[in-house]
Order: C-alpha cells, then structure tokens, then sequence
C-alpha cells in the first residue's frame, strides 16, 4: 500500500496563500469554547473551598522528596520550582498585559520549548500528583505560582501573600506577538526601534528566553550592554532599580545553573520531541543526563554556598569578591571568582563529598558595575531586613501583576495591603443611586448641552481602556478624570474637560440634594451618559430599547494612579472611533489594530463588528470626523453603515499615498458621497466579516444590529466590574 500524503505538514492554511489576509483567529479565543470543564464551574468558588494549608504541604512534600528520574540538586526541588515560577509570571509586559502567570501558558507551545524554559517541563511532571490530587479545584496557573511561594517558604524565606483565582486556558494564547524572528535564541534587529528599544510590545531581547542574555548581549560578555538591557526588560514588566535588583538577587540566592557539557548533546524541545516521550522535551546523550549531568544551557553553578537557605550569600558574594570572565564546561561565558579564598566552598549538588566554584553571569555581574543597580544591592548589603522586604514584595508584585485588582484574588493569605500596582479603587461608603435616580439622571444628562456623540465618546473613552490580558482599566474608578488619561490625545482633552465639568456639576448639585445617604459617583455617571445617549439615539431610529446599568462604581484618586504604568494603556490606535496616531511605534496596519483591540477587550468577531457599526452611525469618532459614518443622519442609531458600505453604489478609490483614507463616489455620477478609513472598509472587503456585516445591512438587520450592539456595548461598559460576576 502506497505512503499517504496527508501529513499536516503539506497542508496550507489560507494565512499560508496569502499572509497579508486579516487573520481573526485572536478573536476566537473570546468565544470560549475550548474547555472541557462544565460551563457552570466557577474556580473562583472551588479554589476557596480548598484546605490551602493541606495542599501547601503536599506541595512541601514534592519539594523534598527526590525522584530518581530527575534528582532533585541539593535534594531540594525549591530552586526549580521558584524558577518555573518565575518563568511563568515573567513573562508579563505592561505594554499590552499580555503574558503572565494567568492561563498556565508555560504548558503550551511557544513557551513550553522555548530554550529559556529548558527542564520546566520536568518541574511541572513532578507536581502532576499535586494536580491530579485536586483536580479542576486548583489550577495549573495557581499551582505553578503557589509552589514558588512555599519553595520559598520551604528555604527559609517569608513571602508577602499569595492570592489565587488564576484561571487555566486550554490552548495557547495566539494573541500574543513574541517577536519577528523565525528561530529560537536569536535576536533580529527588527526587534528593535531606531533608537535601540524594544518595539512595542515586545519585552524580551531574544526571541525564546524571558528577558534578556545571561551570557550578555548577543552571547558576549558586555556589562554596559546587560545592564541596558535588564533595566528597559524590567521597565517593561513595570519594575523600578530597586524591585530589579531584589528580584535578581533574591532568585539567585538559590540554586544553580546546569551546563554540565555543551548544549548539543540535548534532544529536540517538547513540540519536537518524539511522541514516546510523551510531552517531556530536552532529552540528553551527556552521561546519564540528569542529576550532576544535567544541561539545561551553556552555563554551570551554583551562586553561594547555601543553595537552598535564604541569607545573604548572593549578595555577599557579588560585591565582596572580584569575577572574572570565561568559558564554562558548557562553552557558556560565565564568571569565576578572581579570589582563590572563593574557590571550592560550595557542596556539589549531587555529592556531598565533593566541593564547586560559585560562579556569577554576566546579568549578575552586570548589576554590581551599574551605579543604580549597585546602590540597591548595597542597601540590601547594610539592612537584611530591607532586602527581605524588598524581594517579598517585588515576587508577590511578579506573580500577581496580571490579576488586576485586589478583589479578584482569592484565599487565605491574600495580604490586607494594597499596592498602587493594582490600580485600587476605593469601596463605597454611601449607597447607590436606585432605578428613580438612574432615570432622572438620564434624562438630566440628556436635558443638558452635551450632545449624544459626546456622551457616548466619553463612556467610551472611559470603559474602552480595560484589558483583559491583565484586568487592568475601564470605566471604573473614573480615571478618565486624572492624569494621564485626561490629557490623551485620543480622548480630545479640550471636548473631555467640557463634557466633564458638565459630569461634575449634575453629581455635585444631586449629591448635594440627598439627605439620605445616596450619592452617585462620577464613574457611574459617565456610563449612565452613555447609556442614555445610545437609548435616544435607538428611539429616534424608532426602537424602544433600554441599555442595563449596575450602579457601584466608585471614584479613584489621582494619588493612588500609576501615571507611568497608565500611561502604557494610552491607545496608539483606536479603530471604534477611528483614531489612529501616526507616530505610533508599532507595526500594526489600522485593521490589524482594531482586531488586537477588540481582543483585549474580549470582544468576539461579531460584537465588535456591530460595535464599529454603531460607533459610526453614533457619530463618535476621534475629533468628530466624518470617516466611515455612512450616514446621512448621524448620531442615530441606524444599520445604515452596514447597509452603505456593502451596497454596489458606491465605488471606492484611495485618497491618500498610504492607503490610509478612501473616498466613496456614486457610482453612475462619479458624485463624492463618503470617506472611510482601513477599519471601516475591511467590512466590506474581508470575507469573514463582510458575512457577519451582510446580517446587519440587509433590510430585516436593523433591528438585530440595534440589539446586538446594545447587547455589546452594556458589555464594554461592565467589563471592569469584577463584583458583578
């Protein structure tokens, strides 16, 4: 019988015919149909119901208890997991929330074989009995963080909390753009600006590893160079000098590095290994391949001699002793002390009675030769105590960074302090406004000089920042009030503080006539604007419609807002209100942005085709332009965009060099009628959405259009409200 020919490795998908094709595929994952738990399970309930202090000793159990298929170093598994751990939560970017810890996405390619990640796979094995034991009540995503925390627990080390309620996907995140190049462990120069930065929003240097080089800049030993690049990688997770080097030097106060011999000798990744091995990867020819024989790089070591004790041995080390670069058994540059006092103190992993050389990498050294970075250790060096505080709080700040809020961590040991990092929002000391005051407000907001486009460009403006990548923004707090949010160009400042002091003086003069505990906040009342605007808009389209609204939000202050860190939720491009900043600093085309977008905001193909749709017919684009609304009565809520666009009428032609902006003519008179931008013109043009649009534009959409899009915006302007879950 002949051999077939019907491997996965000749088909072509149709992003293999034609590459430039807007792919949609992002937009999928907001359906949430890959999951094979039951649809009513809630892990947020099932993870409280858990014996936290049961399954920390189970963990505590795996730590300690050596496995012969891959011996613990020391006899301890502690460094491994806190470095899983690590890995887990490291890859986290402020710029787009995107990675992190939330998801368990270490499980699945590219990060499962990425080289940085090299014998993860093991550290996950070893705790499937943990995993199996619980089940769905504890996921991968909290298991891998909270056996970092008890790793540390385990050595000596007091951490600062742990909040669980970290959900497990079931795919990878294909949302998540990890860079241009096309192999492991390479760094292409388009991963860098004119100036030398990452691009937005990439935050690693080398394609494959977390951050950066621990051999130093491309595999040499450059510490100007390592120290440039650690700082603007750490920036980019949001981490200040000081939080740099306590993470550092607190994750290498234990363990060690495994390059026994060269890194050839170790087998294919995981989604290359061979089916038999059955998802392990990184399989070595070196000796026995495990134990002292381990590869995991090109670097051998430990850093002190307490490996699994935390003290200040690291630190220590680091600045009492001189190094000196060379070439490790691995072929790795890594670096041995210059003082022979320093030589053979350290216990071998995997035989007491033989004795190692600590060695620093180049990242390490690099930190003790940057001023900023030097000064930080030696406090630490002056005031253990400091230190301590320092990495607690830094590690809590790295595994929890993409959990958003402090309401949605769950358990026992959630800490009672807040941090400005999770953008707290204070609880309402006074009652919300009831179904009364929500229609007389409405009708106030309308009543006043703002215009329904401005009420709904502000709610907007305001709900619209909210990623669900890190849970991070949204129309709660009302943060569209302060620095920088008001100041975004995309936000029009001069119209926003028009419409805001409106905003202001219908709180203050309601909150002022209550005598009985009932208040409204600004946040509420931002959204109820919205809210009322779309309903007159509906009506005077000759649909009676009503838009949900949940009081309860409340208002944030300026002094607990991260201007820095929000500054980094600013929209470069925003295709709902066709705005597009073109001095943006990535790659993206308008459509490709749009889609992004729509995904952090969890938005599937359909929601946000209508909400496009409706933002037009809305009139609330950027600045009031007329791009892409197709409509000859705008501010009303009609199908009229979908109904324009698709029909055979109107001819199309660009406008611009770019191809930016297109202008629409009559297509028997040759008579200007329209002009649309990329985002709006790709509804008509893409095959996938110009279906979705087709039920919109048809003569029996209109009614549909108008219902879905209610349906999506009241699911915009909620998708901060963790309390309504």
């Amino acid at each position: 019988m002949g051999e077939s020919h019907n491997s996965s490795s000749m088909r072509r998908s149709n992003q293999d015919w034609w590459p430039d094709r807007l792919d949609l595929d992002i937009l999928n994952q907001n359906v949430h149909g890959f999951d094979p738990r039951d649809e009513e399970f809630d892990y947020g309930e099932a993870f409280e119901s858990l014996d936290l202090d049961e399954v920390k000793a189970d963990i505590e159990e795996v730590l300690t208890t050596s496995q012969d298929w891959w011996p613990a170093d020391y006899g301890h598994y502690g460094p491994l997991m806190i470095r899983m751990a690590w890995h887990s939560a490291g890859t986290y970017r402020v710029s787009d929330g995107r990675g992190g810890a939330n998801r368990a996405g270490q499980r699945f390619a590219p990060l499962n074989s990425w080289p940085d990640n090299a014998n993860l796979d093991k550290a996950r094995r070893l705790l499937w009995p943990v995993k199996e034991k619980y089940g769905r009540n504890l996921s991968w995503a909290d298991l891998i963080v909270l056996t970092g925390n008890v790793a540390l627990e385990s050595m000596g080390f007091e951490t600062f909390g742990f909040g669980g309620g970290r959900e497990d996907a079931f795919e990878p995140d294909e949302a998540v753009d990890w860079g241009p190049e096309d192999e492991m462990d390479v760094t292409s120069p388009e991963r860098f600006d004119e100036d030398g930065a990452l691009r937005n929003p990439l935050g690693n240097t080398v394609m494959g590893l977390i951050y950066v080089n621990p051999e130093g800049p491309y595999g040499e030993p450059d510490l100007e160079g390592s120290a440039k690049n650690i700082r603007e990688t750490f920036s980019g997770m949001a981490m200040n000098d000081e939080e740099t080097a306590a993470l550092i030097a607190g994750g290498h106060t234990f363990g060690k590095v495994h390059g026994a011999d060269d890194p050839d000798y170790l087998g294919p990744e995981p989604e290359a290994a061979p089916i038999e091995q059955q998802g392990l990867g990184w399989e070595s020819d070196y000796e026995s391949g495990k134990g002292a024989d381990t590869i995991t790089g090109g670097i051998e070591g430990p850093w002190n001699g307490t490996p699994t004790m935390w003290d200040m041995g690291y630190v220590d080390n680091l600045l009492d002793y001189e190094w000196e670069a060379h070439k490790g058994p691995g072929g790795a540059w890594q670096w041995r002390p210059v003082d022979e006092e320093l030589r053979d103190t350290v216990s071998d992993a995997h035989d007491s009675s033989a004795t190692v050389d600590p060695m620093m990498l180049t990242t390490d050294v690099a930190l003790k030769h940057d001023e900023d970075y030097r000064e930080a250790l030696e406090r630490f060096q002056e005031d253990p105590e400091k230190f301590q505080e320092a990495f607690s709080k830094a590690w809590y700040k790295l595994i929890h960074r993409d959990m958003g809020p402090p309401e949605r961590l769950r358990g026992p040991e959630v800490p009672d302090e807040e941090m400005i990092w999770q953008d707290p929002i204070p609880d309402a000391d006074y009652s919300p406004i009831g179904e009364e005051d929500v229609d007389a407000l409405k009708q106030e907001l309308l009543d006043s000089e703002l215009s329904t486009s401005q009420l709904v460009r502000t709610a907007w403006a305001a709900a619209s920042t909210y990623r669900d990548s890190d849970k991070r923004g949204g129309a709660n707090g009302a943060r569209l009030r302060l620095r920088p949010q008001r100041d975004w160009e995309v936000n029009n400042p001069g119209e926003l503080t028009t419409v805001l002091d409106t905003l202001e003086e219908v709180k203050t003069e309601f909150n002022d006539s209550r005598s009985d505990g009932t208040q409204v906040s600004l946040a509420d009342l931002i959204v109820l604007g919205g809210n009322a605007a779309v309903e007159q808009a509906a009506a005077d389209a000759g649909y009676d419609i009503h838009v949900p609204f949940e009081p309860g939000r409340t208002d944030a202050s300026q002094e607990w807002t991260d201007v820095e860190s929000f500054e980094a939720l600013k929209p470069e491009a925003d295709g709902f209100r066709n705005y597009f900043n073109d001095d943006r600093d990535f790659d993206m085309s308008p459509e490709e942005s749009l889609v992004d977008r729509a995904e952090l905001m969890n938005l599937t193909a359909p929601e946000m085709t209508v909400l496009v749709g409706g933002m037009r017919a809305l009139d609330a684009n950027y600045d009031g332009s007329d791009l892409g609304v197709l409509t000859d009565q705008p501010g009303t809520l009609t199908n009229d965009f979908f109904a324009n666009l698709l029909g055979m009428d109107t001819e199309w032609e660009p406008a611009s060099e770019d191809r930016q902006v297109f202008e629409g003519h009559d297509r028997e008179t040759g008579e200007h009628r329209w002009r649309g931008s990329r985002v709006d013109l790709v509804f008509g043009s893409h095959d996938q959405l110009r279906s979705i649009a087709e039920v919109y534009g048809a003569d029996d959409g209109e009614e549909k259009f108008v219902d879905d899009f209610v349906d999506a915006w009241h699911k915009v302007m909620t998708l901060d409200r963790f309390d309504l879950e």
